[in-house]
């Protein structure tokens, strides 16, 4: 089988090894230019776009800013997994509000701003603190502003003085004080076939997922079935195929939406080594019509994002049940190089091994894995 993905980034990349064993060929395409690369090696491959649009038997994302243009040319085929209306919803930050609203899905309380002049409006509806986001391109903290205090709004108005609002509002939602960020990933075939992994806790630093731990510690059954819930409305809803993720902040014993990917994603990746199946295998299988894998956890695992630097020295591999996983890219300041899964038999011996690779992880690039291992180290 041939599965072309739009995106040539490390997604792509593990869509690409995990489909091999399966004889499933992935290609990618460079969104910026349109060729088509191995996304393995990234070596532009002898075959034009519209060639590889036909040969596929299945076209997918990595991620969902997808160029209109392409995304509509791929569309036409007829091949491609998740559907145009899923993507956007995970593009358009307006358009995702409106689908979880239509579903009476909690969600962070929020006011669409199309003039940086409304913006005391929103403070007067929804408070002092605040998190400004742009409707679309953000990801990982970028396209993103902190209120603290209306004193800061004559300095975020200038901020967003030369953005056109009309064509990428913003939406304003209200600053929460949550106990945690949990996500859950699910896979969902053609017909209906759903497979979901447990729910996984994230830790963030500056915007970005540094440390992810699965399964999340001290979830209650109801809290499980608030995130299956959702997750099973919001795949019926779109007749999605593929793997989604949904992320959550949990207040107390509720859990409202923060946003959705339609996407394997990066709080999936402790699956390589932590569950039967893998994400990106199970996403594979989805939108090839394979049966869904299994999502049993084999160990508890946490996953370490690599962040802005070179990857660490093989010789951390020494620490057992460590594995590294490079995106072979060169470093600059918040790009993701690479993760590290780490299993154990409990909580506590993932502590134990994140305790042992601060060895090889400077705390510059990794300021939440001695905080993180010994609060593993406490649970049971």
């Amino acid at each position: 089988m041939n599965v072309l993905i739009l995106g040539s980034g490390q997604l792509a990349r593990m869509m690409a090894l995990s489909g091999a064993p399966l004889g499933i060929e992935v290609r990618a395409v460079d969104v910026s230019n349109h060729k088509v690369v191995n996304p393995i090696d990234k070596k532009v491959m002898d075959i034009h776009l519209e060639t590889a649009i036909e040969a596929a038997d299945a076209i997918s994302v990595e991620f969902e800013h997808i160029p209109e243009p392409l995304l509509e040319q791929v569309n036409r085929s007829g091949k491609l997994m998740p559907s145009v209306k899923a993507i956007a919803a995970g593009a358009d930050r307006v358009k995702e509000k409106a689908l979880l609203d239509k579903l009476d899905i909690a969600n962070c309380p929020y006011m669409i701003v199309d003039d940086a002049t409304k913006l005391p409006q929103a403070v007067e509806q929804l408070g002092e603190k605040l998190i400004i986001k742009a409707s679309r391109d953000g990801y990982d903290g970028y396209g993103q502003w902190r209120l603290s205090s209306k004193e800061q709004l004559p300095d975020i108005q200038q901020a967003l003085a030369e953005l056109d609002l009309k064509k990428v509002p913003l939406v304003v939602e209200k600053m929460l004080s949550f106990e945690r960020e949990v996500s859950l990933v699910g896979a969902r075939a053609k017909n209906g076939q759903v497979a979901l992994y447990p729910l996984v806790e994230n830790l963030h630093h500056q915007g970005q997922l540094h440390t992810c731990v699965a399964p999340a510690p001290a979830i209650t059954p109801a809290l499980a079935a608030q995130a299956e819930q959702v997750f099973t409305a919001l795949v019926n809803e779109l007749n999605y195929v593929g793997v989604l993720a949904v992320e959550f902040f949990q207040m107390g014993d509720t859990l409202l939406v923060n946003e959705i990917a339609p996407r394997v994603h990066n709080s999936g990746h402790w699956s390589m080594q932590g569950a039967d199946i893998c994400q990106f295998e199970n996403h594979l299988r989805a939108i090839c019509e394979l049966p869904l894998g299994s999502t049993q956890v084999i160990a508890p695992s946490v996953m370490l994002n690599v962040i802005g630097c070179d990857l660490p020295p093989k010789d951390m591999l020494s620490v057992p049940r460590t594995h590294l996983h490079g995106y072979m890219k060169t470093p600059r300041a918040k790009r993701k190089m690479g993760h590290i899964n780490i299993t154990g038999n409990d909580y506590a011996e993932l502590g134990e091994a994140m305790q042992k690779l601060q060895k090889w992880l400077p705390k510059s690039y990794f300021p939440t894995l001695n905080g993180e291992a010994e609060r593993l180290l406490q649970l049971k």
